[in-house]
């Protein structure tokens, strides 16, 4: 509409013109918005619709590429692949990861048939647990192993919080070349070095890894060995570890359907122990759920007593349910290696239950060849501590077992290949001690009260390559250890650790300072086949001049302890110059004639020099904890002459170590 021109001013035949002229103007203007709504109507009808049919093609085109994957699959190598095969496939899985068979029967139903229709496959039970995940996963694992297949058992029960209190105490590292990494504590392969206590314990531990905390991603983070198993649930994503696992239940198809798979919890912290102001009624009965978590997996698992063939289980701390331990009782003939570990001391009575067997019990454990027992009730005169092949025991503090009766359960295992020993508080003997030989005894580990250095005079090793000492020093200790030796007519020991495990805090002295108690160290001069010297509270500087180069100072004309590879120190503080005489021990055995001056690449260099014919061995790997102040000039230099240095500076304000609780 063309625009009105009126005159100025305005009249009153004018004024009534521009208000005719202003009502067909809004008229216009409410037309031309209905207009546009009723087209934007149609062009929202018309979206509808255009958006439905794109839906409709793209469900259409998802059917059409699920039948084109399942005709992809149906026609693929692996479908004609025979059963045997595929079970053969199976079983080397199995060999290499015991937790597979979880993941293989969560792959399609075809899988899962296989795999559930071979017990062996589910016969090694590897579970890191805690007492909020059900229980309900050890049945189904033990259901589906069968009834005559052997069981290789392992669970860990891990409670919240385990040593974080100590991770605040590592920072305090300044000058670490080598990662030195703690890892689990009861993982093989993840604790610190030092620990004794030999082969055999710790055997057909494989497919373990640390689990990290559980996340909802679907990819792993780079780097990550751990994994966990979780398969369906609110959340179907994939993290493979050997924890509780929930598979997709069958889907269909001709047969009776498995057994479906117990749910997961995503958390692995358990509840408060003790109920809080703001707990929810939904925690109190998680809370009451957890305090029989014991009981139940123990209903299941000495059930199937007569099959075990390995039983380990571990716990941080003591548990609400602890008292199902009290179930295992009864014949295990299949039985072969036995453990019971807790990290933490506690209180416990007297327990009826296996190891605390009256003398005249008669149960069939006739197999049984590894026992560890760590901070749990056992009886010194039990029928299971007889005629093993390795023994590992750590009393509890309120266990005080006179020394000649501790000396008798060594001689009731005349065959023992490895022994560890750990008492607080033993008593003085009662009956005289009696000569002990081991012929067969290759490791030997003691610690813990003064006493049990005593044991030492009354045993004869002819084939101990291995002695650890982390008893608390009362007497000089060199004397016994070349009594022993002499005795035993010189074995050739390769490995000797005095106090190493008792500098670290882990075995304080309860009535002695838990040092090495070493006056002289001309002992070493004995042990011509030592490869590893593990030392700890002693001073430095006489320890570093015995494997000095031999001169006037030392007193020396040979090499003491020439084949030596590996030196740890731990607690060895230095006076004077200590740091000086470290550095001509290291220049003595790794001397740099290649001339590989500072470039890196630790251990270059030639032999030390040979004197009466005898040629020092390099030093690969030297450890220092809490020492002394190295600096980081000297750190570098020992790191061009040593393959692997790992040294912290001392700490005045107190000493934090993540330590392995099977150090012994």
């Amino acid at each position: 509409m063309p625009p009105l021109h009126l005159p100025e001013p305005p009249t009153q035949a004018t004024i009534a013109q521009a208000r005719v002229h202003l009502a067909v103007l809004t008229e216009s203007s409410r037309a031309l918005e209905h207009r546009i709504l009723d087209a934007r109507d149609a062009l929202a009808r018309l979206l509808e619709e255009r958006q439905a049919a794109i839906r409709d093609m793209e469900r259409e085109l998802a059917a059409i590429e699920d039948s084109v994957a399942l005709t992809k699959a149906y026609v693929s190598p692996i479908k004609r692949l025979p059963h045997e095969l595929l079970r053969h496939i199976f079983l080397f899985a199995f060999d290499d990861c015991p937790w597979s068979p979880w993941v293989l029967a969560a792959v399609c139903l075809l899988w899962r048939k296989v795999a559930l229709a071979m017990p062996y496959i589910w016969s090694k039970i590897r579970l890191v647990t805690t007492q909020a995940s059900s229980a309900e996963t050890i049945r189904l694992w033990l259901e589906r192993s069968g009834r005559t297949v052997p069981l290789d058992v392992e669970i860990i029960l891990k409670s919240p919080s385990v040593h974080t209190s100590l991770v605040d105490g590592l920072a305090r590292r300044r000058y670490l070349s080598v990662p030195h990494t703690a890892g689990d504590p009861w993982l093989p392969g993840g604790g610190g070095g030092g620990g004794g206590g030999g082969g055999g314990g710790g055997g057909g531990g494989g497919g373990w890894v640390t689990p990290p905390p559980l996340v909802h991603t679907a990819a792993a983070a780079p780097g990550n060995t751990a994994v966990h198993l979780q398969i369906g649930g609110a959340h179907p994503t994939v993290h493979v570890v050997p924890v509780q696992a929930a598979v997709v239940a069958n889907d269909g198809g001709p047969g009776p359907a498995p057994p479906p798979s117990p749910p997961h919890t995503h958390e692995w912290e358990m509840p408060p122990l003790m109920p809080s102001e703001r707990t929810t009624p939904l925690a109190q009965q998680r809370l009451r759920k957890n305090m029989h978590w014991g009981h139940i997996a123990f209903y299941y698992l000495v059930e199937q007593m007569h099959r075990w063939e390995r039983f380990v289980f571990r716990f941080d701390k003591q548990f609400a349910s602890i008292g199902a331990l009290k179930s295992i009782e009864g014949d295990a003939p299949l039985l072969r290696e036995f453990e019971i570990s807790c990290v933490d001391p506690a209180f416990y009575g007297d327990w009826k239950w296996l190891p605390s067997a009256p003398v005249n019990a008669h149960f069939d454990i006739g197999n049984l060849r590894t026992l560890t027992l760590q901070h749990v009730p056992f009886k010194w005169s039990s029928p299971m501590l007889r005629n093993l092949r390795h023994l590992h025991l750590r009393s509890l503090p309120t266990v005080h077992i006179a020394l000649d009766r501790i000396l008798h359960i060594v001689s009731a295992n005349p065959q023992l290949e490895s022994l560890a020993l750990h008492f607080t508080s033993p008593n003085q003997p009662v009956l005289p001690l009696a000569p002990v030989t081991l012929s067969e005894l290759r490791s030997l580990s003691l610690g813990g009260h003064y006493l049990l250095a005593t044991l030492l005079d009354s045993l004869l090793l002819p084939a101990l390559n291995t002695l650890v000492l982390d008893v608390e020093a009362r007497d000089p200790i060199e004397e016994t250890v070349s009594a022993l030796l002499a005795r035993s007519g010189t074995p050739p020991l390769t490995r000797l650790s005095l106090s190493y495990g008792a500098a670290a805090g882990l075995h304080p002295g309860f009535y002695w300072g838990a040092a090495a108690g070493v006056a002289s160290w001309h002992f070493l001069g004995e042990l011509d086949h030592l490869a590893a010297l593990q030392v700890g509270s002693v001073p430095l500087e006489p320890l570093i001049a015995a494997l000095s180069a031999p001169d006037e100072e030392n007193g020396q004309d040979r090499w003491v302890c020439p084949r030596l590879v590996t030196l740890a120190m731990r607690g060895c503080h230095a006076h004077g110059d200590g740091v000086a005489k470290l550095v001509q021990m290291v220049e003595a055995r790794n001397p740099d004639v290649a001339g590989a001056g500072g470039a890196g690449g630790g251990g270059g260099g030639g032999a030390g020099m040979a004197i009466g014919g005898v040629t020092p061995a390099r030093l690969r790997h030297l450890e220092l904890y809490d020492c002394t102040a190295l600096g980081p000039d000297v750190t570098k230099w020992l790191k061009t002459r040593i393959e692997e240095v790992v040294c912290t500076e001392p700490s005045f304000e107190g000493r934090y170590y993540m330590v392995d609780p099977h150090h012994w």
